[in-house]
């Protein structure tokens, strides 16, 4: 062992996140006491929601401190125990943030079978980002076989994982992404029936031309916000459900005003629902939807893809991968071997 490298924040960022709105420190590592743990962190999950935790403003967990280590979702070797719930050599995830070593009491770690699935998955499709679009589709959009259900950010770690389990459950599957070749990984490699690139097409046009006259949209799950937002909001249907996970788009927002839908009549004359969830409502029900994720993996109907970056100390170029669209699948960091 060496140091404890941590990335710490150092202001909050205005606008896109800059390599000034952090520190990286190096730090003894620390020694755990009596009922802790001392964890090494091998892989670090980067997420879209990280923004909303540098910034001052209320939301569903509190912001991460001026000078305290960024919260990060991580999966961690324990290196030493004096907690009888734990041994030497075991996998966990947690939340121990973006740093080499942590201490935990144990609380939030779950310990982790690198033989039921390698390690990075546990921080994607077995993590939070396949929780929320395990539950976020199937528990506040609650498709039917038929339905037609429309994911943007669909080449996300979210979002290519709602448009399988879509049709895992009998629906039609569109994505909306950023570029022909995304929208065409889409659809050869993880079987959406449609994707479109905003980039290039209209969201409006693209949507009605695939789904035919009298045809729309029966649930929306939402990573981006904006435009696309209202784009879909147009093409709904009778009961349709909208499922609001994130607005990528406006996390950046310099303007201090985020976009809302201009679009939301279209709520009332389809007697439609918008509604907004957080995964954490549901840590009670991972283990059931973890089960049920592995058996999708094992029958060859679920796959997901890891997009790994090596080195702690990449954390602020590789963080803006997430706000570019440069990154393909969940983004993490690994910053020591297994």
């Amino acid at each position: 062992m060496s140091s404890n490298i941590q990335i710490k924040l150092a202001a909050r960022p205005e606008g896109l996140p800059k390599k000034t709105d952090w520190n990286i420190v190096e730090a003894d590592i620390p020694v755990p006491l009596d009922g802790e743990v001392l964890l090494q962190i091998i892989y670090i999950s980067l997420d879209p929601a990280m923004r909303g935790w540098m910034s001052a403003a209320r939301s569903y967990v509190p912001p991460v401190r001026i000078g305290q280590v960024m919260r990060a979702m991580t999966l961690s070797k324990v290196i030493e125990s004096k907690n009888p719930k734990f041994k030497p050599g075991d996998f966990v995830t947690g939340t121990q943030g973006v740093q080499s070593y942590a201490i935990s009491k144990g609380e939030d770690l779950a310990v982790v079978d690198p033989k039921m699935a390698r390690l990075p998955k546990y921080l994607s499709v077995l993590g939070m980002t396949g929780m929320t679009a395990y539950f976020g589709l199937l528990e506040v959009g609650k498709p039917k076989p038929g339905e037609n259900v429309v994911v943007s950010g669909a080449s996300g770690a979210v979002g290519q994982l709602v448009g399988q389990i879509a049709k895992i459950t009998g629906c039609t599957a569109i994505g909306i992404a950023g570029s022909q070749t995304k929208c065409k990984d889409l659809v050869e490699n993880y079987g959406f029936d449609k994707a479109i690139d905003y980039k290039s097409e209209d969201v409006t046009t693209s949507l009605l031309k695939f789904l035919g006259k009298g045809n729309g949209i029966d649930v929306y799950f939402d990573n981006v916000g904006g435009d696309i937002l209202d784009a879909v909001l147009g093409t709904i249907r009778s009961r349709a459900r909208i499922i609001i996970c994130g607005a990528i788009s406006q996390y950046n927002n310099t303007s201090g005003e985020s976009a809302g839908p201009k679009n939301y009549m279209a709520l009332l004359v389809n007697r439609a629902r918008m509604e907004g969830f957080v995964v954490f409502d549901y840590i009670d029900r991972y283990p059931e939807a973890v089960s049920q994720m592995v058996k999708w993996m094992a029958e060859g109907k679920l796959k997901s893809t890891e997009d790994i970056v090596q080195g702690i100390e990449t954390f602020p170029e590789t963080l803006l991968k997430l706000y570019s669209g440069a990154n393909s699948g969940k983004l993490m960091i690994q910053s020591a071997s297994v």
